[in-house]
């Protein structure tokens, strides 16, 4: 399979050539970690504000590395039923999980943003930027947790992922901007030359350019 991005600045240069050119007041949100890096080159070329929302998967009980839903910073949330059920995961057990993942939650809000609030997004077109869409759970989270803000126009821009997912998050996304759209995804890091892992310390480096 060839590799369709060099880094995640390049995919961030791609994906900026498909937004929209009519965006009015634009805000660019990024899902931590790896979604930074893409959003502060989409930000820089829309000369656009840079900030985060942050979102947490929730892994299953007894496989972690399983994302059953997702928890988001505003009280965004999204389950996947479906894996619910056929893992028998209990509402005790839900709970539990969203308990743990929010403290790691606040914790990266505090070490991103030191106790700054989310721009005022009302009546501003926000483009969420991540560096992939896997099951699309995290990014449901997110954007119930922004439209909740009440932004003229809420655009979800990723550059590779299922196509299944970009359907289901549009709604609640108004538009799913994607380089790659494939049913061959594997993992996100395919697609990339250099995927490797972004720091908390390059996060903040990256909002503060």
């Amino acid at each position: 399979m060839k590799r369709r991005f060099r880094d995640r600045a390049d995919a961030g240069a791609q994906l900026a050539d498909l937004l929209p050119v009519d965006l009015h007041d634009p805000v660019v949100l990024a899902l931590p970690r790896g979604g930074v890096p893409v959003a502060r080159v989409v930000a820089d070329r829309l000369g656009a504000p840079l900030d985060v929302l942050v979102a947490r998967k929730l892994g299953a009980p007894s496989q972690p590395e399983l994302g059953i839903g997702a928890i988001a910073e505003g009280g965004g949330a999204a389950l996947s039923a479906d894996t619910v059920r056929a893992l028998r995961i209990s509402e005790d057990d839900i709970q539990r999980l969203i308990e743990r993942e929010q403290a790691e939650l606040q914790r990266r809000v505090e070490r991103y943003r030191g106790g700054r609030l989310l721009p005022h997004l009302g009546g501003r077109d926000v483009v969420l930027v991540d560096d992939g869409l896997a099951t699309g759970v995290t990014a449901e989270a997110a954007l119930g947790a922004l439209r909740a803000q009440h932004p003229a126009r809420l655009i979800l821009a990723v550059p590779v992922g299922p196509p299944e997912a970009a359907r289901r998050l549009a709604p609640p996304a108004d538009e799913v901007v994607c380089v790659v759209l494939t049913r061959h995804l594997v993992a996100v890091g395919t697609w990339y030359h250099d995927f490797t892992q972004t720091t908390d310390a390059e996060v903040v480096e990256l909002l503060n350019r």
